[in-house]
């Protein structure tokens, strides 16, 4: 008592409260009372003024930021505590530089410490060692609890026994083991999110689907007014995502996923915790510890797709499926740098390109090469491939037709179900209640009402469902739907199929494509799936050349017929012999003036065919005197010397071997030796 003088009763004595953990003001309401008796305490050894910071409570005392020790430490210095009390040192600090720090500020300005145990003057050598010593013996007692703990979970973990919560899906069945939920509503929601995550193989599509469809999922519900159940929400792509990657729905038993990151902040320690760790660095992973909803292989192959989805974590991987019209995005491979391929779309038409070494390095691009061709050299080789396993996919889609809306009228038949349980279950306590006793008849009333309002807007929900349920496939359509199967080229040029649906396919069937720019070729190896290889090798476009070129034997005809007709005629001989333009139209003769001009090819002028000492199959046949298929024959015998550029052009022959042959083969004596007698051409 001789340690209490006027001057600690000058000032005020501080009363400070701290519960860790919000668990321990909910269910420890002991302690808390035995802190508030502190100030009763206080009044008795004389303080008239007594504050009580009580700002801590569901705080730890590990070092974390505390706002009311933080107040008591600047009413410490500001010289106004004249004593510091709390049931002991743990409350105060759980670590030795909070509580080195109280004591050396409480030592400086005169102010005591006092606990259940004694009255500590900090500026005492004896008082300041044994409250050293008590801070640190709390430490270690808060240590050796945490290690004892700790190793007990793992302990338990290590034999797969360890259930600190349970995901939806699985109930407790005993202390260390858990079992499928029974309720048939559950596991068959649960199926559905993995079996569209197998069609559409993408979290993000699934979660939409689901919104779209209005079909709930089972979330567990931790309200302290609820306790631990199964509350039906409408997904948010959290609950997809964790359904999808907890390894408890494959049947496994995992301890450690994550872990917590503990870094300093303005002096403080910060812990963030939830960090998600690798498979690989798990503490424990116990595989077919219980019944699954999916096999092990299966979680892993979509633990996979998820990883390749995830372009927004800076990983070089192919991505999910997205627009565009260009098919490879997300499978090609630079075969020079071994970096990712990119897409980019100018105008109709996209391109693959390398950036890796312009980002990396600051050197030029790497390659870039048209996408058209390339993806229709892949689709191809696909097709070819695939070819025999068409008729199957035709069944299996007759199939995903019927089923497709049979998944989502399951459930909502299981909620009706559920509701209409709810709402039998109402009515049994309304009709059990004294109808007299208005206080619990009215709200029993009410219940029943809102159970039967939820019955009533599921059973709409069914009943709009069936209105818009499709027919079922006739005769006609299952016939051509076969008919799609048998000929795979023309289901993937149907116009209903997709850009993302032939993506899907290759996706399904290619691993990765690595490419390589060869001169003007374009080399690729596409790795199957089942790890196979295949090797393409496309010619590039060269510079001025696009899809809408026209084939080099085209042009080189046009130039030859530019010399030997006019624009019209040479249109109509095109056009004859099956040579279309660049983009698949005829031709017509100011089409030709266009492509002579961009050319720069001449336009037919009258007399050329004399000034180059060239003659037409029908003059021949007129100097010669003879008929013009005498004169074709004679060509096609070898008599006569004479080309033709193709089917349906005009023959040309050289005047001078016409007239040689003229003159070789002129006749000795006249045919007639009467003048008028004329020459009867035959046909």
């Amino acid at each position: 008592m001789t340690k209490i003088t006027a001057n600690h009763l000058g000032r005020a004595a501080f009363v400070y409260i701290r519960q860790s953990t919000a668990d321990q003001l909910l269910h420890n309401p002991e302690s808390r009372r035995r802190q508030y008796g502190l100030a009763d305490r206080a009044r008795q050894l004389g303080w008239t003024t007594v504050e009580v910071i009580d700002d801590d409570l569901g705080r730890s005392g590990g070092g974390i930021h505390r706002p009311g020790f933080e107040r008591l430490l600047a009413a410490i210095c500001e010289g106004r505590v004249g004593a510091v009390f709390a049931i002991e040192a743990s409350r105060l600090a759980r670590n030795g530089r909070d509580w080195h720090t109280l004591i050396e500020f409480c030592g400086l300005v005169g102010t005591i410490i006092v606990d259940e145990d004694g009255i500590y003057d900090p500026r005492h050598p004896n008082d300041r060692l044994l409250l050293g010593m008590k801070g640190t013996m709390s430490e270690l007692e808060l240590s050796l609890f945490r290690q004892r703990s700790h190793e007990a979970l793992k302990q338990k973990a290590r034999r797969g026994a360890l259930f600190l919560g349970v995901a939806a899906g699985y109930a407790k069945a005993g202390r260390d083991r858990i079992e499928k939920d029974p309720d048939q509503r559950v596991q068959d929601a649960l199926k559905l999110v993995f079996s569209k995550f197998a069609e559409f193989q993408s979290v993000r599509q699934v979660h939409v689907w689901l919104r779209d469809e209005g079909i709930a999922l089972p979330v567990k519900s931790h309200k302290a007014a609820e306790g631990r159940c199964i509350v039906w929400k409408l997904p948010l792509y959290n609950t997809v995502h964790n359904i999808l990657t907890n390894p408890i729905h494959a049947g496994a038993y995992a301890f450690g996923r994550t872990t917590s990151k503990v870094s300093v902040e303005n002096g403080r320690k910060r812990v963030k915790r939830g960090l998600r760790r690798p498979l690989a660095e798990w503490d424990v992973l116990l595989k077919d510890q219980h019944e699954g909803y999916i096999s092990w292989s299966a979680f892993e192959q979509n633990q996979r797709v998820i990883a390749d989805n995830a372009t927004g974590k800076g990983a070089t991987v192919r991505g999910a499926v997205r627009r565009g019209g260009l098919l490879l995005a997300g499978v090609l491979r630079c075969g020079h740098c071994g970096r990712k391929m990119y897409v980019s779309y100018g105008g109709k038409a996209g391109r693959y390109y390398c950036r890796g070494a312009l980002v990396n390095h600051g050197t030029e691009r790497c390659i870039s090469f048209g996408g058209l061709r390339a993806d229709h050299a892949v689709g191809a080789e696909v097709l070819r491939v695939l070819k025999p396993l068409g008729i199957d996919a035709a069944v299996n889609a007759l199939q995903a037709q019927a089923g497709e809306t049979s998944a989502v009228q399951r459930q909502l038949e299981l909620a009706l179900q559920q509701a209409r349980f709810e709402a039998s279950h109402s009515r049994r306590q309304y009709d059990a209640v004294d109808p007299a006793n208005r206080l619990v008849a009215s709200e029993l009333e009410r219940r029943w009402n809102e159970a039967l309002q939820v019955a009533q807007r599921i059973e709409g929900e069914i009943a709009g469902l069936e209105a818009s349920k499709q027919a079922p496939l006739g005769e006609k359509e299952r016939q051509h739907l076969m008919q799609l199967g048998s000929d795979l080229e023309l289901a993937w040029s149907h116009p209903a199929a997709t850009a993302a649906t032939r993506k899907r396919i290759l996706r399904a069937a290619l691993h990765e494509i690595v490419v390589r720019i060869e001169g003007d070729h374009v080399e690729m190896v596409v790795h199957w799936q089942g790890g196979d290889h295949t090797a393409l090798k496309l010619k590039k476009n060269t510079v001025g050349k696009h899809r809408w070129t026209i084939p080099e034997d085209t042009l080189s005809l046009i130039r030859e017929l530019a010399r030997q007709m006019p624009d019209r005629q040479i249109a109509r001989l095109l056009n004859r012999v099956g040579k279309p333009t660049g983009r698949g139209n005829g031709w017509i003769e100011a089409r030709v003036r266009s492509f002579r001009s961009h050319h720069g090819i001449a336009a037919y002028r009258e007399g050329e065919w004399t000034e180059r000492g060239e003659m037409t199959l029908e003059a021949v046949a007129q100097i010669m005197d003879v008929s013009v298929m005498t004169a074709l024959r004679m060509i096609q015998r070898g008599v006569i010397k004479g080309r033709q550029l193709c089917k349906g052009a005009p023959w040309v022959i050289k005047a001078e071997d016409a007239a040689a042959y003229r003159a070789q083969n002129a006749p000795q004596h006249p045919l007639s030796a009467d003048p008028a007698q004329q020459t009867f051409a035959f046909q």
